[in-house]
């Protein structure tokens, strides 16, 4: 488990150069050790820009690196819950590294990845949910993940979870007074009450869990490949799709040889793209092996394009793509400027050369992956460790009403209604372990 007794630093902008860099300090003596790395020696105004020079200093001598920006945020007003001062220079990476091992010299420890937003979870800035959603919009790839993520991070999961909460805390303080009181004929509930109160907290997180897939879909994004045999339009579809030339596209057969990916934006779904070797038998052994990962590359794609030639007709490769391809799947009629020489209703007609279908085809992917029509709003629950707590506490809740329909007694329904309160607290991290806070803050980028 992480210490929260010292000051630790790290560098909070991505590595490389930039226009900007941040050093950023948490901890009690943050506002102090600053001083061992600026010219200023006024204090500091809290969240006010200050103005200085970076001096580092080596073997009793000091020189300048840089202008900067100091910024003083006092505990308990800060994002960690501590004293968080931050150091804004230009982005030179060796002007930042000199920052950090000066401070680390001064005092400070080098900060472990998400050790920052661990701290403001433990300060009860955020909680564990918000943390959570912190990585995600940082590793948000389209506007509708920055979105799903932004909302949690303001606490939209958070409060439905709250109010679940309190709803099964109201009723178990109903049981526990009617224990209490068994001899003074108190019943502060009745059984078809329980029966009541559970079947609506069951509604509720079956009503949340409703946006289980759509939601998990727009956190993790969708693999979609396409797959068809050799010179059909693949690769031409590939960079049309993701809008510029990222495969080799040439006339001679088995050009592509290898698995080709690349991301996109399919209105607000991040999209992993894969274009693969073109099906047909050969003795080439790169080939073949190119072959092989096209059928791997399938097996585990949420979607596949089967791209086939409107222009010829139809081969044993094709039949054989066609037979053997999962039901997740698009049959797309490439090179559709031509006289088509076979026909299927389900087929979408696209021609890269003449641009036609690129726009139906991406509403088709987006059909088939979601079942909308159109993907505008953000989910309330996105991430598999929330979905399979609040999974068990319905499945508990549910046990509860059978249990009650068949006369148990109040102290074992108790129990499972306190277990079903465990589940929705640990969403938000309370009674969380240290195993479960290490594995999650650790997937954070250092600095954050």
């Amino acid at each position: 488990m992480f210490s929260s007794d010292d000051t630790i630093v790290a560098i909070a902008t991505p590595p490389g150069r930039g226009g900007i860099g941040v050093v950023r300090l948490s901890g009690a003596c943050a506002r102090d050790l600053v001083f061992q790395v600026v010219t200023r020696r006024e204090a500091l105004a809290p969240r006010e820009a200050t103005l200085t020079k970076v001096c580092v200093r080596e073997a009793g001598t000091s020189r300048g690196s840089d202008h900067a920006i100091v910024t003083w945020f006092p505990a308990p007003h800060s994002y960690t819950g501590e004293h968080v001062v931050e150091i804004s220079t230009h982005g030179s990476p060796v002007v930042l590294r000199e920052i950090v091992r000066a401070l680390v010299a001064a005092g400070a420890r080098l900060a472990r990845p998400g050790e920052f937003t661990l701290r403001a979870f433990l300060n009860a800035r955020i909680d564990l949910a918000q943390a959570e959603a912190v990585a995600d919009l940082i590793d948000a790839a389209t506007p509708l993940q920055a979105q799903t993520a932004f909302d949690q991070l303001e606490g939209t999961l958070s409060t439905r979870i709250s109010a679940l909460d309190q709803s099964l805390l109201d009723l178990i303080a109903r049981l526990e007074a009617s224990l209490d009181f068994p001899d003074e004929g108190f019943h502060f509930i009745e059984p078809r009450d329980v029966v009541e109160r559970v079947s609506e907290l069951v509604s509720d997180l079956n009503e949340l869990l409703s946006h289980e897939a759509r939601g998990r879909l727009i956190r993790e994004g969708a693999t979609v490949v396409i797959a068809g045999r050799v010179n059909a339009g693949k690769s031409s579809l590939f960079n049309a799709l993701i809008g510029r030339e990222r495969a080799i596209v040439t006339d001679v057969p088995g050009t592509t040889r290898d698995l080709v990916t690349e991301t996109m934006d399919l209105e607000g779904l991040a999209i992993t793209l894969v274009d693969t070797a073109g099906e047909r038998e050969t003795q080439d052994p790169v080939e073949r092996e190119g072959v092989l990962r096209a059928a791997r590359a399938r097996d585990i794609a949420d979607l596949t394009l089967i791209v086939i030639d409107s222009g010829q007709v139809l081969t044993d490769e094709d039949r054989r793509l066609l037979e053997s391809s999962s039901p997740a799947r698009l049959v797309v009629a490439s090179k559709a400027d031509r006289e088509p020489q076979w026909h299927m209703d389900e087929a979408v007609r696209v021609s890269t050369l003449a641009n036609i279908g690129i726009g139906g085809l991406k509403d088709a992917m987006r059909r088939a992956l979601t079942n909308e029509e159109r993907l505008k709003d953000p989910a309330p629950l996105s991430n598999l460790r929330h979905v399979l707590l609040l999974k068990e506490a319905r499945a508990t809740l549910m046990r509860v009403s059978a249990a009650i329909a068949q006369s148990t007694p109040e102290e074992f329904v108790l129990v499972d209604l306190q277990r079903a309160r465990t589940n929705l607290a640990e969403v938000v991290g309370v009674g969380s372990s240290d195993e479960t806070l290490d594995y999650i803050f650790s997937h954070f980028c250092i600095g954050k």
